[in-house]
């Protein structure tokens, strides 16, 4: 018999429900003007959106991959081409790359930070290597000093996945505006999650801009008018609607998920063979999720489990070590600190909603459980 949760790892309804009325007002509105596919909700939510991350324009797509996907086309990267991605990350980072026709090349993490290590980047660079994507894992922006030091040296582009950090901040500038431009993700359990899919890319580039509207509706600015071999991948009105209301408690929202943070930090800090998070002193992350590691990750989650605590691997197999990437022939153990995070990594239960109650038990549980 399963055990009833005390803490969920994240409560969808309850996050949702405190912005109830507005939402509903969000879908009448939609539902009552009779158009429903690139319309003012959508053009309002991008000029919101790209004033939040500090960009010239945001572009809405279908979801966080086409972001990352059409953004590497809008830079004219296919066949032939390399991309520097982490080894550690969703699969999705690499996903984009395959797409386009172009190979992820994995670089390890800084171990302590989860992030790409910038110092490693150089030694993968070839004469194919067009682009570099920078993903800020867990909600903590990468070292985009140190990237785009290395990318400038190359000329590379610089790719944010931001699926995962809306809002977070770099040296005080926001994920959204730290490379050549960022890809995001709607998708419900984010940050700033939509009540379906959806996405968006923000760039400074009014010419990248351009091509990116042009090319996630069908390749075509005029109707019925093709200038390019385009796609279907455009963020709805609906959930642009829905989108926007949400967008005015996300700092608030985030500001919750620190204050967790905070209590996770102090309180599990000295755990036996517990290794937290580490923030460098330059960043603000916005705590998507609180991912731990531990050696005996798996027996962790399930004594959790069994005091009612909630818990999800981020992400348990590495994208080399994955079926769908065997032509690569990458083997276990080229990547050691990946393999080792994905490995031992466990989410504790994060979110806007969670109490210093809720946090406090998720505390006890775990020195219940390792001391």
């Amino acid at each position: 018999m399963s055990v009833p949760q005390k803490v969920p790892f994240l409560d969808l309804k309850a996050i949702n429900l405190q912005q109830e009325a507005a939402l509903q007002q969000a879908f009448s509105r939609v539902l009552n003007s009779g158009w429903y596919i690139l319309g003012s909700e959508v053009a309002q939510f991008e000029a919101a959106f790209a004033a939040y991350c500090g960009s010239s324009s945001a572009i809405g797509v279908a979801n966080g991959l086409d972001a990352i996907f059409l953004l590497l086309k809008a830079y004219g990267i296919g066949p032939g081409d390399e991309v520097i991605v982490p080894s550690n990350t969703y699969i999705a980072t690499w996903l984009a790359v395959s797409h386009c026709g172009a190979t992820p090349v994995p670089v390890e993490p800084i171990e302590s930070t989860y992030n790409l290590d910038p110092a490693l980047i150089e030694a993968a660079i070839t004469p194919r290597t067009r682009a570099i994507i920078a993903v800020h894992l867990y909600g903590q922006p990468a070292d985009m000093v140190g990237i785009n030091a290395v990318a400038q040296r190359h000329g590379l582009k610089v790719i944010e996945d931001a699926a995962q950090a809306h809002g977070a901040r770099a040296h005080g500038v926001r994920t959204g505006h730290l490379g050549d431009g960022a890809a995001f993700s709607f998708y419900p359990g984010k940050n700033l999650g939509a009540l379906g899919d959806g996405g968006a890319i923000t760039t400074d580039d009014a010419d990248t801009a351009h091509a990116l509207r042009v090319l996630r509706n069908y390749g075509s600015q005029q109707k019925y008018r093709n200038e390019r071999q385009g796609y279907n991948s455009r963020l709805d009105e609906l959930q642009a609607a829905l989108l926007s209301v949400k967008l005015t408690t996300l700092d608030q929202f985030n500001q919750q998920r620190g204050a967790i943070a905070a209590i996770y930090q102090k309180e599990l800090a000295g755990v036996p063979e517990l290794a937290l998070p580490q923030v460098p002193d330059w960043a603000d992350p916005v705590w998507h999720v609180y991912a731990v590691r531990h050696p005996q990750r798996d027996r962790l989650a399930e004594q959790l489990a069994e005091r009612g605590i909630g818990t999800i691997v981020h992400y348990p197999v590495a994208p080399h070590l994955q079926p769908a990437y065997a032509e690569l022939g990458l083997k276990e153990g080229q990547f050691p600190i990946s393999e080792a995070i994905h490995r031992e990594v466990l989410s504790l239960p994060m979110g806007p909603t969670m109490t210093a109650d809720d946090a406090a038990q998720v505390v006890e549980a775990v020195h219940a459980i390792l001391r």
